[in-house]
């Protein structure tokens, strides 16, 4: 089944329906409904190529995992599969790997990184802002393409702080403990 086959406006989707779509259906899942995703305009891979190698690079021979989409979050799993909200972020780090299986991560991952597109920067934005803060993501960044941004929104007495760095800063990932992403580059074609 695919999730456009959706049989009234009552239907609510949960992790179980997830698992039996075909691989290459690209879908979000929150609060129940589905959200189809396109595929990412070039410099969105790019951007997410050069976090990604940085992220990996300092992560070599560490316990932290590093993951580029498409790769499933579950925020609030549930043994029964019931969780009806999925993610598919750009980036994710994982540090506890009791947390991730075969198809993903069950639990709330420990950074996340989402790069903004103009078909999904409202939804990133806001109502996964708000998602990964009530599951306790510790490290939420923003990256924006068009301004060429990073807002670091870091977990601190259950809100987000936010910190915002230019191309021409280096931003800390503060859950890696001496990772600094030097920014220059990072948005460049």
């Amino acid at each position: 089944m695919t999730p456009v086959e959706k049989k009234s406006p009552d239907t609510r989707y949960t992790y179980a329906n997830y698992l039996g779509w075909d691989e290459d259906v690209r879908a979000e899942i929150i609060d129940g409904d589905v959200f189809m995703m396109a595929p990412p305009l070039r410099l969105h891979q790019e951007i997410s190529r050069n976090l990604v190698l940085k992220i990996g690079n300092f992560l070599e021979g560490k316990p932290c995992k590093v993951y580029a989409a498409p790769f499933g979050v579950r925020l609030f799993p549930q043994k029964d599969k019931s969780d009806d909200t999925v993610l598919e972020p750009d980036i994710v780090v994982v540090c506890d790997r009791s947390k991730l299986d075969d198809r993903g991560c069950n639990g709330p991952p420990d950074l996340i990184i989402e790069i903004l597109s103009p078909s999904t920067a409202q939804r990133d934005m806001l109502i996964k802002f708000r998602k990964y803060l009530q599951a306790g993501v510790r490290e939420y960044w923003i990256a924006d393409p068009e301004a060429k941004t990073i807002h670091a929104c870091v977990l601190q007495d259950n809100e987000y702080r936010v910190s915002i760095y230019d191309e021409s800063q280096t931003a800390p990932v503060t859950i890696l403990p001496g990772c600094e992403i030097n920014l220059t580059g990072i948005f460049a074609e």
